[in-house]
């Protein structure tokens, strides 16, 4: 890859237990630019109540360390959380930047919610759409963006110099890969993703966006090329591509739908803004009955 991969940056990882989700903010050291990658914004289902919890996590780490926020980056339109991506600009600053091909993803769901014609399918409710590729700066630290389809067709990964946040694409090694089975999901195209990224140098740190720790161990979410080859239950060196698809799709069949899928959809591919209020003032998340 062409970053400069002997730089180190900084990374804190701030984990909510309530999605499982790792939260991250990537920097250079106290006082100098950052990003926000794959932030949340709490959300009850049962009540249809935001609060704010876990991004105030984030606000308070970025002023403690007087941090100054660049990006707000978006690894992909999550099915298991909200973004809180406007609430840390109105508070922090900085761009909300995605994946271009989320225009995709926002064709498939404006169709499946039925969203106001005024929805836009361009991208536009996003600061920034990156291209497969495309290199941009935090402060000192170069970026570069890497195209990881498989799980959404939309799926990006940000390589920032020793590091890379790889989403979704994959999990820790002992709990493998996510799931193909959302719509443009595909299983085959997510094993050249994961080939590809498992094609860095074995020391490249890689920063994963969930874990799920099985058999009692403690959350982990950092881990290394090397291991991930070593020792990723589904993906290690070896295993073919053929034996991967037949996994998965086998593994696939017997998901549950994630929990906050329907919230999460209509907010995340919104750059993380709720619907439009109605003549109420109230926003309306909608739930499609029998159709999916």
């Amino acid at each position: 890859m062409s970053v400069a991969t002997a730089v180190r940056p900084q990374v804190q990882g701030l984990f909510d237990p309530a999605t499982w989700t790792v939260t991250y903010v990537v920097h250079n050291g106290p006082g100098t630019p950052a990003a926000i990658i794959d932030s949340v914004l709490d959300y009850d289902p049962k009540s249809g109540r935001t609060r704010t919890a876990s991004a105030d996590q984030v606000i308070d780490y970025v002023r403690a360390n007087r941090l100054t926020v660049e990006w707000i980056l978006e690894t992909h339109a999550h099915a298991d959380h909200l973004s809180a991506a406007p609430y840390l600009k109105k508070h922090l600053g900085g761009r909300i930047g995605i994946g271009g091909r989320i225009t995709q993803v926002q064709k498939v769901f404006k169709a499946v919610f039925h969203l106001e014609p005024e929805f836009r399918l361009d991208g536009s409710q996003f600061d920034h759409l990156f291209q497969e590729g495309e290199r941009f700066r935090i402060g000192e630290l170069e970026a570069e963006v890497l195209y990881v389809p498989g799980h959404t067709p939309a799926c990006a990964a940000y390589h920032v110099g020793d590091a890379v946040f790889v989403g979704d694409t994959m999990f820790m090694p002992d709990v493998g890969t996510a799931r193909c089975d959302f719509p443009g999901g595909d299983a085959k195209t997510l094993y050249a993703s994961v080939r590809r990224l498992l094609s860095l140098p074995g020391d490249t740190r890689l920063f994963m966006c969930h874990d799920y720790p099985p058999n009692g161990r403690d959350v982990r979410f950092e881990t290394t090329v090397a291991e991930q080859r070593a020792k990723n239950i589904h993906v290690h060196d070896g295993v073919s591509e053929a034996q991967f698809v037949e996994m998965r799709t086998k593994r696939d069949a017997t998901l549950d739908m994630p929990t906050l899928i329907l919230p999460s959809v209509q907010v995340n591919i919104r750059a993380g803004e709720l619907p439009p209020p109605e003549a109420n003032g109230v926003s309306y998340l909608k739930i499609p009955v029998n159709a999916l």
